[in-house]
């Protein structure tokens, strides 16, 4: 009888189960998260199109590619403050509505100045995405299991649209000119305008205050003015611009945060951070992706400068690691059957420190299998990590503060990602640039072995107009030298990524899913 009552009292207490509503809601939110990942990878492979309709100059060129994601980042925070106070939902609504006029700007573009505007703007309306979707499913899946599922299919979108963004991106400049990858956003967003109304709840937190502008302003400054300096040293290496701007950020982040531990309603909670849920959670989320996204530095490079594949092709070997990260962003809440967050997510770490060994063993001559296997193996480890250390983040905060969390979360991938790109490409021109000084075969014009020197791109272009042996002497030197590279940037990533499987293991292993009612 005893058991009997404590059962129905359990039973009582639980939260509710979510309904079809619910999950359908689900599938309306995944539409944005695979459009923005689509986003970001589509425009690459409309460049030359572009580049020779519009004719930017080199630095228009570059901030026609890099101005979405600066802002994307820069707003991140912003916006997910601004969701918690007007409306989640409402926020979504809005973005999704500016994201689709924006798309259609870009995609009638006739000079690069408004391209640019118009990234900029999708950028914004980018940002309110991530912090959007993710605080509407910590208040639409209230119980803990079927909310790591839904944070795991939230995280597959974005898989998912970064493996068939190129694919389709690349079926329609076949057929109709560089704008047309733009014009995918529209039916998707009127699909999201259409139901998210239906089938989405608002939420927003009763008790808001007013949304602090200067904060708004040093978030934003300290965001951008990292990104663009850690962009900058891995396009160009270190120097005393990109320092000064990365310098700058931290000091205006510095201020930010100390004025957030002084407002009543601060843009984000700095006692957050005192959770070990969330701070752990936070530096995991993190540090991986500064080792995934520095891994794609070297993996495009191999497999078109050092295989020889075109681009379509080098996307298409790309798809296994895709459907990596969507086969382990699912997996999650099967094996919270048998562990907890932290032992699962340190279990699967070391999967992933399994597949940057095998990328240690990658050379010139292995060809693609190795690397794929790799590849495959560091996705399936890191995909259930994202929705683990997601959940748990989003999970610790209260739920008026969800969409601050959600930010915060996105924000650490952001930096993550760029620190990764920059370092670990920094290490991999560094062991290039000193093996080729070593390397670099006798008999080659001066200029060209000097231009060879700087990068596998320029010996690839050098090595083609060489006559005779001495073309493919400098060639297979380069692929040496590269590889070298890439070797120890992965072997730097194993102790990277030996370093998170302590953290949660230590922190994390004993910490169940989050339990908050909202």
């Amino acid at each position: 009888m005893i058991n009997t009552e404590q059962e129905t009292t359990a039973a009582a207490t639980a939260p509710p189960k979510a309904t079809r509503k619910e999950w359908m809601g689900l599938a309306v939110i995944a539409l944005p998260c695979v459009l923005y990942s689509m986003d970001l990878t589509v425009l690459n492979l409309a460049v030359p199109q572009l580049s020779a309709s519009l004719k930017p100059s080199s630095t228009q060129l570059l901030w026609i590619m890099d101005i979405y994601g600066f802002l994307v980042a820069g707003f991140l925070i912003t916006m997910g403050t601004l969701g918690d106070r007007i409306g989640r939902r409402k926020l979504l609504m809005i973005g999704a509505a500016a994201f689709g006029v924006a798309s259609i700007l870009a995609a009638f573009a006739n000079t690069a100045g408004m391209l640019i505007a118009a990234r900029a703007i999708l950028g914004i309306a980018g940002a309110t995405l991530a912090p959007s979707t993710l605080s509407l499913i910590r208040n639409m899946f209230l119980d803990p299991g079927q909310r790591t599922m839904a944070i795991g299919v939230w995280a597959a979108s974005y898989s998912a649209g970064g493996a068939i963004g190129p694919l389709i991106g690349g079926l329609m400049l076949e057929h109709f000119w560089w704008g047309s990858v733009f014009l995918l956003a529209i039916p998707v967003m009127i699909l999201l305008l259409t139901l998210g109304p239906v089938l989405l709840p608002e939420f927003k937190d009763p008790q808001a205050g007013r949304l602090d502008f200067f904060s708004a302003v040093l978030s934003l400054t300290a965001v951008l003015c990292i990104i663009y300096g850690l962009k900058q040293i891995a396009a160009e290496g270190v120097g005393w611009v990109p320092v000064i701007f990365i310098v700058a950020g931290i000091g205006i982040g510095i201020l930010f945060l100390q004025r957030q531990a002084k407002l009543a309603d601060p843009l984000i909670d700095v006692r957050l951070f005192k959770i070990p849920a969330f701070s752990a959670s936070l530096m995991i989320y993190g540090m991986g992706c500064f080792v995934m996204f520095g891994s794609f530095f070297f993996t495009f490079q191999y497999l078109q400068l050092v295989l020889g594949l075109s681009p379509i092709k080098a996307g298409l070997w790309s798809l296994p690691s895709f459907a990596g990260f969507i086969v382990g962003s699912m997996a999650g809440p099967f094996f919270l059957r048998y562990l907890t967050p932290g032992k699962f997510m340190a279990s699967a770490l070391v999967l992933a420190a399994i597949g940057f060994v095998i990328l240690t063993q990658v050379t010139a001559d292995t060809g693609i299998g190795l690397l794929i296997v790799g590849l495959l193996c560091s996705s399936l480890g890191f995909a259930p990590v994202v929705t683990m250390a997601t959940d748990l983040i989003i999970g610790a905060a209260p739920p008026e503060r969800a969409g601050a969390a959600g930010a915060i979360s996105e924000t650490s991938a952001e930096f993550g990602g760029a620190l990764g790109m920059a370092v670990l490409g920094s290490v991999g021109t560094a062991v290039y640039r000193s093996k080729m000084n070593i390397t670099v075969p006798d008999g080659i014009p001066a200029g060209a072995a000097e231009a060879a020197k700087q990068t596998l791109g320029s010996a690839v272009v050098e090595a083609g107009q060489l006559t005779g042996p001495s073309g493919d002497a400098l060639l297979n030197a380069a692929h040496d030298a590269f590889v070298a590279g890439l070797q120890i940037a992965a072997g730097s990533s194993v102790v990277i990524i030996t370093g998170l499987v302590i953290l949660a293991f230590f922190k994390l292993g004993r910490v169940q899913p989050a339990t908050h009612s909202a």
